[in-house]
């Protein structure tokens, strides 16, 4: 009998929300309303708020393990709207960056990557806001998709960022709104589950991981569910200026991390 009190006691302790489980509750649900509503752009409000209150240890593995839930959901909601051909090439594409990107990463000093990278994406998307921008692609084209993703599997190795170069491909082709989430979130997948695998053989997978996604769950359900009204609310050129305005937002961001260090 006793035992038995002991072990809902620890329960109860493991489930009580202190300051920084709520904290962690909060940049979730708003992470995951962001790439629910747009199908990218959580990474700026994942792993960074998350790593102010937890080690890196566990906010990387927690955010990518959120990120591979949703990712699943939305596939499951909305198979119909992937382009199952786009997102293969482009997570293939991808495979050939990350090696380069965990290089940037390991060397260091990426104040110049990062400058050129934030200034190149800021100055696309204030271009296409400002009306600049006429490019569009009615079909997959063999250069600019194999480009965006091995930009989106280098920026992925070096700093989790995989989403820029993914939604400007997008944007390009001129995907609607809810193509252009659902077949982001196709590539999300299983760029995700490999990202869990790693953090599984590395042993990163930990308690803490496992008790902060299962806490934050009911608030990834419903961010799911309110990101998924609000995309399809969204229409053509609306979903457009949403969509380069996350990119000018990623771009600063970009630069001001270089210029922070």
């Amino acid at each position: 009998m006793s035992a038995t009190l002991h072990t809902i006691h620890t329960l109860f302790d493991a489930m009580t929300l202190d300051a920084t489980t709520g904290y962690v509750l909060l940049v979730v649900f708003v992470a995951t309303l962001i790439r629910s509503t747009l199908g990218f752009g959580e990474a700026l409000v994942g792993v960074p708020l998350l790593a102010l209150r937890l080690p890196v240890t566990v906010a990387a593995p927690l955010a990518v393990l959120v990120s591979a839930v949703v990712a699943a959901v939305i596939v499951v909601q909305d198979w119909r709207r992937v382009d199952v051909r786009s997102a293969g090439r482009l997570v293939v594409a991808s495979l050939f960056g990350i090696p380069l990107g965990v290089v940037l990463l390991t060397l260091g000093d990426d104040r110049v990557v990062k400058t050129l990278l934030g200034l190149a994406i800021v100055g696309f998307a204030l271009s296409a806001l400002r009306g600049r921008t006429t490019w569009r692609l009615d079909a997959d084209h063999p250069l600019p998709l194999l480009c965006s993703g091995f930009v989106a599997g280098v920026l992925g190795g070096a700093y989790g960022m995989n989403g820029p170069p993914l939604a400007i491909y997008g944007a390009v082709r001129g995907w609607s709104p809810q193509q252009f989430r659902a077949t982001l979130q196709g590539y999300f997948l299983p760029a995700s589950l490999a990202g869990l695998l790693g953090y599984l053989i590395a042993g990163l997978w930990v308690h803490a991981v496992t008790r902060y996604f299962l806490l934050s769950l009911p608030g990834i359900v419903v961010a799911v569910a309110a990101g998924r009204a609000l995309n399809h609310r969204l229409r053509g050129d609306a979903f457009l200026r949403a969509v380069y305005a996350g990119l000018v937002v990623v771009g600063v961001v970009l630069v001001g991390q270089a210029f922070a260090r």
